[in-house]
């Protein structure tokens, strides 16, 4: 199966930086769409951002302009960069490949644990 493990969250100051990273192992025979998502308390999980294969990647309004996902093919791993964080972005951030295990295997979502983002003075 096909595991992922998200690093980077924490605290930081309103207005400052974050870097999550997201790596994917296991078995593995392909990846399409990576993504990351995020849950506040008390609020559904949403999608933050998104990247294809290849193609052109997908924010929502509400980051645009501030964070930048990027991947990198050969680690299997993708990153969001966030800028200008906000206090309204302090929430759990899930990362989701969608892959294939072998050649043969259906399209499957796959979830990391999430990691905590704090935005706060």
């Amino acid at each position: 199966q096909v595991q992922l493990v998200e690093s980077g969250g924490g605290l930081v100051q309103p207005g400052g930086a974050l870097r999550l990273s997201c790596v994917a192992s296991g078995r593995i025979f392909s990846i399409n769409d990576m993504g990351w998502f995020r849950q506040a308390p008390g609020k559904q999980r949403e999608l933050v951002a998104v990247i294809p294969s290849g193609g052109i990647t997908k924010y929502a309004d509400s980051v645009k302009g501030r964070f930048t996902i990027s991947r990198d093919n050969a680690k299997n791993t993708v990153y969001l960069q966030m800028n200008s964080l906000k206090p309204e972005d302090t929430a759990v951030y899930y990362c989701k490949a969608a892959a294939r295990a072998r050649s043969y295997s259906a399209l499957h979502d796959y979830w990391g644990q999430g990691t905590q983002v704090t935005v706060s003075s």
